[in-house]
């Protein structure tokens, strides 16, 4: 079953300090233990939420907003898509990442099938 795995963070947080790069040092590990076991399907990291552009339509008029569409404290950094066995596969790869100690991972199954589109 595929799983996505959503990687949050408040960016304002203590997080461990990033490599020159802009790369935290543990999330290439992280990203090869996926690898190795052969549960990842893909993933990457995202841009800060501010460079984000949120669109809507409301009575036929697009609107366009600067950055995301809610205010919250934890933003969307990344993700992995995943396809494991069920849901406590999922949970064990998730207490694995290494924001869990000062973010959060949100696993959420895919919906797959005809109804997927």
């Amino acid at each position: 079953m595929k799983y996505m795995l959503l990687i949050y963070g408040d960016p304002t947080a203590d997080a461990p300090p990033a490599s020159p790069n802009g790369a935290y040092p543990d999330w290439p590990d992280a990203t090869a233990a996926l690898q190795k076991d052969g549960v990842l399907l893909g993933g990457d990291g995202l841009q800060p939420a501010t460079s984000a552009t949120t669109v809507r339509n409301r009575g036929g008029e697009k609107l366009l907003t600067d950055g995301p569409f809610a205010e919250t404290k934890e933003h969307l950094l990344g993700f992995y898509l995943v396809d494991v066995p069920d849901i406590d596969a999922a949970l064990a790869y998730a207490e694995r990442m290494p924001n869990i100690g000062w973010g959060s991972v949100e696993v959420r199954p895919t919906l797959e099938g005809p109804s997927a589109g």
